[in-house]
């Protein structure tokens, strides 16, 4: 390649903002020569490092608006200690295809066993696709609704909320929620119901108790758990807290520490 040819190829390339293939260009420019490549094997060569540079910072972009506790994926999770779970399932979950049909995730379980684990496992495997997604805990999301309605923009955060691909809300039920928070979640699960927008909910409550996640009001529970659950993958996980397991690994436990778990089984409805 001459130098004019490569400067021409460098400007274009600039132009469409492809700066990793100008990056790579003189090297798989030489690789090229040397391997007598065709233009368009060149060309797939050139391109395939940019197309996983703009993908990385796809990924990197939902990352920072997704504000993920941690980071926890599904390789680190032990099975064998909540042999409750269909790991199979949970295999299915993680190819995303709840994504793109609107289905929403529920897991059900006493604290510790692993429920958050699992929906920040799948909150990065969305990202990873390329998805938008949210994390809120409960107690956060009612905090930032309370501040929305206090400022007159509350239908904007909630039209805001309907925007990511998965919407992941942990911890619902752990702490009582007023009449006006209650209120506000449900015209959360109903937004996001209606955009068809996939929504991963943690809970250490039975649904027969979720009367009281709404401040007592069990007409709206059951019309939330209706739209919720009308297209939904219900796992409800029974089995020790992970944290208590470590902390009689310690020592600090001499005995094994029983927690109720919720009633049921992991069950999958379809629409």
């Amino acid at each position: 390649m001459s130098a004019a040819d490569e400067q021409r190829a460098v400007d274009a390339l600039t132009q469409i903002g492809a700066t990793t293939a100008v990056m790579q260009l003189d090297q798989i420019a030489q690789q090229a020569a040397a391997g007598q490549w065709s233009y368009t094997h060149f060309l797939g060569r050139l391109l395939e490092p940019e197309i996983e540079a703009r993908r990385q910072r796809v990924v990197e972009t939902s990352l920072r608006f997704a504000g993920l506790p941690w980071t926890k994926r599904l390789s680190d999770f032990d099975f064998c200690f909540q042999p409750s779970i269909d790991r199979t399932l949970i295999e299915e979950l993680a190819t995303g295809r709840y994504l793109h049909e609107g289905r929403n995730i529920v897991f059900l379980g006493p604290p510790g066993v692993g429920k958050t684990h699992l929906a920040i496992a799948l909150g990065l495997l969305c990202a990873e696709m390329g998805h938008r997604l949210l994390f809120l805990s409960a107690l956060e999301l009612a905090r930032r609704m309370n501040t929305a309605f206090a400022q007159n923009r509350l239908p904007h955060y909630l039209k805001m909320l309907t925007t990511p691909r998965l919407l992941i809300i942990d911890e619902v039920g752990y702490l009582g929620l007023d009449a006006q928070q209650a209120s506000m979640l449900f015209q959360v699960i109903c937004c996001r119901y209606e955009k068809q927008g996939a929504t991963i909910i943690t809970s250490n409550k039975a649904f027969a108790d979720w009367g009281h996640v709404f401040a007592g009001d069990a007409v709206m529970a059951s019309a939330a758990l209706d739209r919720l659950l009308h297209r939904a993958t219900v796992i409800n996980i029974k089995g020790d807290s992970y944290r208590l397991k470590e902390k009689r690994q310690a020592g600090l436990f001499a005995g094994s520490v029983a927690l109720e778990s919720t009633k049921g089984s992991h069950t999958q409805k379809s629409k």
